[in-house]
């Protein structure tokens, strides 16, 4: 019966118009047989009456009309007839004590008077029913549902304990909640150590063989607070119990299994700084202060016994200061200065030399591409080069623990992510990943202490990815777990590299996704997909979910790695500083023709969609090249850089010279120019094609009323704007069910506009 209501509930929650404004709003919780389910009314005075509207938070349901809205004699009734529902209670003061009543079943339910206050403006949210109408559009016969490429698979992350005596993974049950489960190898128990309740759970891992340690915020708002908790689910506690504060960890601390090295910034929002936490109690300790929030510290270095050996921080906003400790000394002393953008980072101290102050580190300094050299810090000097790349950043290093922090592999990322092994022993254990997997790429996701037992991901564009555990020992490798067996190998599209040039000789790489009548020569719709970011992050090879979605229903995806991007070194990021908006989304045009003239792409039929950045190269290109798109979608999109820059994070304020070195300077009149030609939000009156925008309302970077202004600008030109605001996420969907309904309403909205 628990079951039935919930979903008579669900059933409806698409199907009803919010119809009030919300001026009075009481919160109750009803018990369904060990279900608590919180809901909120919203009451409000309609032509001489009542109306009301009900948000269900836990179903991401808000603003449904009651069907029934009257208060006589003191006495409030409210009822939704379609979901078979009734509430009657008595007022008594700034509470109101009634019954809910559903399928024969009768519940109390207590509300009181509360004061909820959504971010942005509400009134611009396209309501339930209309986004129901749009995702109608997209029903068809396909081989595969949304549902299919998003939802959840029904175990993934799979870790391995250090002993290797337990699996811990996330299992997700009927109602979309994803806990955190505990396998004992030997004897297949389960037990489930953490449960997902209303905040999601955001990343969780071994610190040693008896505790966890996870993360969650609130909504999507990005304070992450750190929790620490038994494999039996006992002993849970909050780490860092500071409202308003963001945590992460810095060091698991191998060495020390009772205590992590975390950073937070709970005394100075703007700046972090590490602790030493005992995973057991909670009891920390400080380990160092940052007293100069104008150039903050940005990174900590610590070795693997808890020592801190250096830091970097910003020096005048563009520039990074690199502090060094030398063994035996007792300050910290100026080791050198960079421009931030200039690349030296250790990845590893060399704890198998007698030298303690040789390290493996990154960097760019003398070269344009990254490279990974054997570095002295106490001498200033390069012992020697161990690993780079012509064409692309080096930047992946494995060492074994167990084997003396021996050089296992080495590697960068390309077209594909390509790696070099380097010790017998691995060498071994790559051999015999080509040998079970060629042409897929794999990666170890965890091993335990004596590395006797690993777990491989095994992925390509094609699969989206199945775990194996591989027994070192008898060289066995064994099916763990496929993580979407529904999603057809045979049927997915091929993620194709490309490489073409830029209208001003630059070379540029990315992907196009084509689905079977693209391959077979016809010229088919065109999605383009630009990243996020933009400054140093880049699209990759492998399986993409919104690709394949959109190839199902015959579109090719376009994916350029524009200028800006990382991974392709120094002077390929630096071309894209201050062209944000103008040379970096020339490539993207640029990408567009290329896909054209391969006889791939449509050119009357292309649309953009973008999330972040990515949202705001949709809205620069409908305002930039309008006659180029049919349809765009805006996912937390910037529209006006003047409001992005001015409403970051507290913790992104030491960034702010950094940003402006990237986007444009406000505070400078020629940059500023630039900044409002290229900001969408100045020239709404340019965009032809339809737009479909969506919003997490408690995004700390990118905030609402970006979403809210484009919406409210392009509305009073008459232009119809759906506009998709979920109040319980921040920067992009995390829970199952908003993404479903977004991917759905994105395809419907798609097969409205492209042919």
């Amino acid at each position: 019966m628990k079951q039935h209501i919930l979903l008579t509930v669900f059933v409806f929650l698409g199907m009803i118009t919010a119809e009030a404004q919300i001026t009075g709003d009481w919160k109750g919780e009803i018990d369904a047989q060990g279900q608590k389910l919180e809901m909120v009314f919203h009451l409000a005075e309609k032509d001489g009456g009542l109306s009301a509207t009900l948000d269900i938070p836990a179903q991401g349901a808000s603003g449904l009309p009651m069907s029934t809205a009257k208060f006589e004699n003191n006495k409030l009734t409210l009822g939704l007839d379609q979901a078979g529902f009734t509430y009657e209670g008595e007022l008594k003061g700034e509470t109101i004590d009634g019954t809910f009543k559903q399928m024969g079943m009768e519940m109390p339910l207590q509300l009181k008077k509360t004061k909820i206050s959504k971010p942005g403006d509400p009134s611009l949210v396209s309501t339930d029913a209309e986004l129901e109408k749009l995702i109608a559009l997209g029903a068809g016969n396909y081989t595969y549902k949304v549902e299919d490429y998003f939802a959840k698979p029904k175990s993934s992350g799979f870790q391995l304990s250090p002993n290797g005596k337990y699996i811990s993974y996330r299992e997700k049950d009927a109602n979309n909640k994803r806990h955190v489960m505990v396998k004992e190898v030997a004897t297949g128990k389960v037990v489930r150590a953490i449960e997902e309740k209303d905040e999601l759970i955001r990343g969780m891992g071994w610190v040693n063989d008896e505790r966890l340690v996870y993360v969650m915020d609130q909504g999507g708002n990005e304070n992450y607070h750190l929790y620490a908790v038994n494999i039996d689910g006992t002993k849970s506690i909050d780490l860092t119990p500071f409202d308003g504060v963001q945590a992460s960890i810095l060091n698991m601390l191998k060495e020390q299994k009772d205590f992590i090295i975390i950073q937070m910034n709970k005394d100075n929002k703007q700046i972090f700084e590490p602790y030493k936490v005992n995973i057991h109690t909670g009891e920390m300790e400080k380990l160092y202060t940052n007293t100069d929030p104008e150039n903050a510290i940005v990174g900590y270095e610590f070795d693997k016994d808890g020592n801190l050996r250096g830091y970097a921080k910003m020096h005048n906003g563009i520039q990074t200061q690199f502090y060094y400790k030398q063994q035996g000394k007792p300050d910290f002393d100026l080791f050198g200065t960079t421009n931030w953008y200039d690349t030296f980072s250790i990845l590893s101290f060399n704890y198998a030399s007698k030298n303690p102050d040789e390290a493996y580190v990154l960097t760019n300094l003398d070269s344009d591409k990254a490279r990974i050299v054997l570095y002295d810090l106490g001498q200033k000097k390069i012992i020697k080069e161990i690993y780079s790349n012509a064409d692309y950043d080096a930047t992946i290093l494995g060492l074994s623990r167990k084997r003396n922090w021996e050089i296992d592999y080495v590697g960068y990322e390309g077209e594909r992510v390509e790696i070099e092994p380097k010790s017998t022993t691995f060498k071994g254990i790559y051999a015999q990943f080509k040998k079970e997997f060629p042409n897929y790429e794999y990666s170890i996701v965890g091993k335990t202490d004596n590395e006797d037992q690993y777990l491989v991901m095994v992925q390509s564009d094609r699969l989206y990815g199945k775990y194996y555990h591989l027994d070192a020992v008898n060289n066995k490798v064994t099916l763990l777990y496929d993580l979407m067996p529904q999603l057809k190998e045979e049927d997915m599209a091929e993620m194709r590299p490309i490489t073409f040039k830029s209208r001003d000789g630059l070379t540029l790489h990315g992907y196009i996704t084509l689905p079977k009548a693209a391959v077979e020569g016809k010229k088919v719709p065109l999605i383009v997909n630009p990243h996020g970011g933009p400054q140093g992050v880049r699209d990759s090879w492998g399986f993409n979910p919104e690709t394949q979605l959109f190839a199902s229903h015959g579109y090719a995806t376009l994916q350029v790695n524009f200028r800006v991007s990382g991974g392709y070194g120094k002077d390929f990021l630096k071309a894209g500083f201050k062209e944000i908006g103008r040379k970096a989304m020339d490539d993207v045009e640029d990408g567009v023709q290329y896909a054209i003239e391969q006889g791939w792409a449509d050119k009357d039929n292309i649309a953009i969609y973008g999330g972040s950045h990515g949202g705001y190269a949709v809205l620069r290109g409908l305002t930039k090249t309008p006659d180029l798109y049919k349809a765009g979608v805006d996912y937390v999109g910037v529209s006006n850089i003047f409001t992005l820059l001015n409403s970051i994070p507290e913790y992104w304020k030491p960034y702010r010279e950094m940003l402006y070195q990237i986007w444009y300077d406000p505070d400078n009149a020629e940059e500023a120019a630039i900044a409002k030609e290229v900001s969408p939000l100045f020239h709404v009156d340019k965009i032809k094609a339809p737009l479909f925008v969506v919003q997490g309302a408690n995004d700390p970077r990118v905030k609402i009323a970006e979403a809210d202004q484009i919406v409210k600008a392009l509305r009073d030109k008459g232009v119809d704007v759906p506009y998709m605001v979920k109040y319980d996420e921040g920067h992009g969907f995390g829970k199952e069910e908003n993404q479903i309904q977004f991917y759905k309403a994105m395809m419907g909205f798609f097969h409205k506009h492209l042919n």
